[in-house]
């Protein structure tokens, strides 16, 4: 083997690298609510840069559904309208794309897209069709049914991708599973829990079982505390009445959050292929009890200067109590993490666009010591990917002074000639794979169900909790420092300065 060979495949993971049967020409997408907001700002821009890049199939074709009335051409002023790119290109991507109205809950409307595709596939022998449902769920399975009953190709290879949210509890989760695991097969379907297509996410199994002393340090014998924490610097804005139905634990924590825990703390997988990560997923998953109500902090943002507060948001019900923070407690009762806390935190209307994990580390021991910091690992996931190990070491110069610093990879300084991949088009493309490595297999929401549901029924039921007021703008409930430090955080005494830290006294 060459040299060149060699640097090519130091590093690889083969189990990664092998995924399904592979659409590799011939497919025709047809992407349904191709008029909403998610087609239009997260599924088209993700189809283009896929195919601007040559990683779509060859002769793809692309089909927007909806029951929007609408010519060709307003579909492609939809279709781009949140395009970015080489103009050529985008044109290109035009001429592979076309619309078609109907229905989605009579046979009529699927049939006519049966004969629209028809038309596109030709004589074709192979006739490979790719369903992504940017959809509601109340219309989620009567699409799928309807799909499967008129536009299922009987000569060759059929996927449905199904976006969030895959019910509102354990209940609702598994009559929808139920319905439509009875018309597509497990293998047929891609469940999208987009945030399992950020390049962080992805790389914390690499981070966690490619490096010794990182997996050595992962459990309870150093490790105090971590925590999960999203944050956005924005509020419902309008979009009240749908976020009011869902609450920002269903919105975020009982999916994204909890993928990422479930990857963060799961044991070393038998290999790195779809089916080996999703079991170890599941196990850590089915070690995690129902979220009690003492381990659980909620909030509602109010007006503060000229922000409004939620109740202010007229799509919002007067005097609702829907959280739009919540902060709360998750417990891993098996040998690895017994006693350690896994607390997440997550909030609209914040001091910040933040999403990380932090990893707090035991105390040092402090005999020969005097209020030295604890270690922290902290992976970013956005914005601006990085991992960066805070450590003390000696300040430089005669001062016998221990200070935070860090061990650095920010993405941005470290891998300069990248070009990182936006999550709907690593998921898409991963689809196009047969790879199911980052989508939700049923057995995962289930569990997942099951240690959120009796909080929700709380939340939701007669004697709800009244969520604790914070302004727009900060950093949630005033006791929110409260409720981590309970569960053993430290927050650092002085102020963290980084990346630079003057060594004058």
């Amino acid at each position: 083997m060459s040299q060149q060979q060699n640097r090519q495949r130091a590093g690889s993971i083969p189990s990664m690298e092998t995924s399904g049967d592979q659409l590799k020409d011939e497919t025709v997408v047809v992407v349904l609510g191709a008029s909403g907001d998610l087609a239009k700002k997260k599924t088209f821009p993700a189809l283009f840069a896929l195919y601007a890049q040559g990683l779509l199939p060859k002769d793809v074709h692309i089909v927007g559904y909806a029951r929007t009335k609408m010519d060709e051409q307003e579909f492609h002023k939809r279709e781009t309208q949140y395009i970015k790119g080489d103009e050529s290109k985008i044109e290109e991507f035009r001429k592979i794309s076309t619309y078609i109205s109907g229905q989605y809950d009579g046979d009529e409307g699927f049939q006519e897209l049966l004969k629209h595709l028809e038309k596109l596939e030709g004589d074709r022998k192979t006739k490979n069709r790719v369903f992504y449902m940017a959809l509601p769920p109340s219309v989620f399975t009567t699409v799928a049914k309807g799909l499967k009953k008129n536009v299922y190709s009987e000569n060759g290879i059929n996927r449905i991708i199904v976006e969030k949210p895959f019910g509102k509890d354990l209940e609702s989760c598994r009559e929808m599973m139920t319905e439509l695991k009875s018309q597509w097969k497990e293998n047929e379907t891609y469940r999208i829990d987009h945030y399992l297509g950020k390049e962080m996410i992805k790389n914390l199994l690499v981070l966690r079982f490619g490096n010794v002393f990182l997996d050595a340090a992962f459990n309870r014998n150093f490790v105090s505390n971590v925590q999960i924490t999203f944050k956005e610097p924005f509020g419902t804005e309008g979009r009240g009445g749908y976020f009011d139905e869902f609450g920002i634990i269903r919105d975020v924590c009982q999916n994204h959050l909890l993928q990422t825990l479930s990857i963060l703390a799961m044991e070393r997988p038998v290999s790195f292929s779809a089916e080996d990560i999703r079991d170890e997923k599941v196990k850590v998953l089915r070690s995690i009890p129902a979220i009690a109500q003492k381990d659980v902090l909620l909030g509602q943002y109010v007006a503060e200067g000229d922000k409004p507060g939620y109740l202010d948001d007229d799509t919002v019900p007067k005097g609702s109590v829907c959280p739009t923070f919540a902060a709360m407690t998750l417990w891993v009762n098996n040998p690895r993490w017994e006693g350690v806390p896994f607390i997440m935190k997550a909030g609209k209307a914040l001091n910040e666009s933040k999403v990380e994990i932090r990893v707090q580390f035991k105390d040092a021991l402090q005999g020969i010591f005097t209020d030295i910091p604890r270690n922290e690992l902290v992976m970013r996931i956005q914005p601006s990917e990085a991992v960066y190990l805070k450590m003390n070491a000696k300040l430089p110069g005669f001062a016998t002074r221990a200070v935070p610093t860090e061990l650095d990879l920010t993405y941005q300084k470290r891998f300069v000639d990248t070009n990182i991949p936006q999550a709907y088009e690593a998921l898409i493309l991963d689809a196009f794979k047969g790879d199911h490595s980052n989508f939700v297999r049923d057995d995962e929401l289930d569990v997942a169900w099951k240690i959120f549901t009796p909080i929700l029924h709380w939340i939701d039921g007669k004697d709800a909790p009244k969520p604790e007021p914070y302004p727009y703008g900060s950093r949630g409930p005033k006791q929110v420092d409260e409720f981590t430090s309970k569960y053993g955080y430290k927050r650092s005494p002085q102020e963290y300065s980084w990346p630079q830290t003057s060594a004058s006294l």
